[in-house]
Parts: structure tokens; sequence; C-alpha cells
């Protein structure tokens, strides 16, 4: 048995202010928490915020790819991040590409997609995650959520929930990398009936190992996929 992807997690400075960011983006009701962007039609999955233990370094290994339905609807949403505190960010990126790269507040990088891209036809306003990993990542995400290869060419993967919604992609080599723990990752549990440590152990079968951050003492397992990209596994929920 699977566990689902129950959340993406940002670690930020000052979580309240990046989850009313992100919250005001992606029009996302907010948690009694606080720092909790509960899941909307097109995802299953919440968005949540933690306090960092460290700064940003370098590029992020993942980052959000949103949708538009129209030029007014590309250019509203451009707007709309840049008036919540957003900025334009060059990261090499050619005039005549139509995406739009901005960095949100505390830096973390995101594109806003033109309208009439295929490959996030069906995926909601929040249509990719957008990451950094070679085809064996691909592969290992596949069957750690049991989601579908939707593109598997020239060592770019990416997979989609049965269900629909955003899409996790992989863009293969040349991988950036990593300068020190990513400032994003994926919270997994296994179903209310599962167990934690069966969960564990299959995931290390394919390929994961388990990871010290200096978590001490908690309920959950951090581990890493095998590109080194750490994620959480909960408690049955």
């Amino acid at each position: 048995m699977t566990s689902r992807l129950l959340a993406l997690c940002f670690d930020a400075d000052d979580p309240l202010r990046l989850a009313r960011f992100w919250a005001g983006v992606l029009d996302r009701e907010i948690a009694d928490d606080g720092l909790t962007l509960l899941p909307s039609d097109d995802t299953g999955f919440s968005i949540q915020f933690q306090q960092a233990q460290e700064q940003k370094a370098g590029p992020n290994q993942m980052h959000l790819h949103l949708t538009s339905t129209s030029l007014d609807d590309h250019r509203s949403t451009v707007a709309r991040a840049l008036g919540l505190g957003a900025r334009h960010i060059d990261i090499g990126q050619r005039p005549e590409e139509g995406h739009v790269v901005l960095a949100d507040p505390e830096g973390n990088e995101l594109c806003v997609i033109e309208p009439g891209n295929n490959f996030l036809a069906d995926c909601g306003f929040l249509g990719e995650l957008a990451c950094d990993g070679s085809q064996e990542v691909g592969y290992f995400w596949s069957e750690a959520l049991g989601w579908p290869l939707v593109w598997d060419q020239d060592q770019e993967t990416a997979i989609q929930s049965p269900a629909g919604g955003t899409k996790i992609a992989w863009g293969g080599p040349p991988v950036a990398p990593k300068t020190g723990k990513n400032r994003l990752h994926f919270d997994l549990a296994p179903p209310a009936h599962g167990d934690q440590q069966a969960e564990v152990d299959r995931l290390v079968s394919l390929g994961a190992t388990r990871r010290d951050i200096g978590q001490g003492e908690v309920g959950w397992v951090v581990m890493a996929d095998p590109g080194g990209n750490e994620f959480c596994v909960l408690t049955p929920r």
C-alpha cells in the first residue's frame, strides 16, 4: 500500500507571511493554524510553511508552475503576485519564452506559464511542481506514490495522480548540485490502516535512505530520495 502525498512543505524565514503570500497567489483558504493552505479542487495536497533552520542558498531544487487560461489571465496572475510581494527575476530565460519567472518574498522561484501549454492543459491552476532530478528520481517517485509516468523521454520524467491535477516533473541532466537542505519537501503519510515502519522499509527498498537533519525524537521519519532530496514519512492518517 503506497503512501499519499499529504503536503508540500516550505521552509520559511517568516512562515506566516509566506503563507499569506501563497494563499493570495493561489486563492487558497488558510487553515486555523495560519500556516497551512488547504487543498483545492485541482490538487489533493495541502501546502505548509514551517520555520527555516538555515538561510536559502542558491536556486531551489523544486519550483511551482502556475497555468493561464488566456493572456489576460496570465497578466492578472503576474500582477497579483507582484502586488503581494513577488518580484521579477532573471534565471537565463530567453525573451521569446512566454512564461514569466518570479520569486516570492523569500526568493523562492515560480513561473507563470503562458496560455496554450498543452502539457499542463489538464492540470488546473497549480499545474506542475518542476524539479531538478534524474530519470531515476522520477521512477522512484512514481513507485513511491503509485502515480503513473505521464512523460518519460530524453531522461525527463513526469508523474501525475490517477485522479489528475498537479504534475510533478524532473528535468534530467544536468542536475544542479544541492546546496544544503532543500527549502521545499514532501510530507507523505500511509493510509489510516497502514504502518509507518512498513512504509519506510518499502521506500528504502525503492532506493530511499533515512536521513538525520537534527530532527531528534519526532513522530515522523526523515528520508531522502535517490537524488538526496529530503522528504518526511508521517504516521498513518
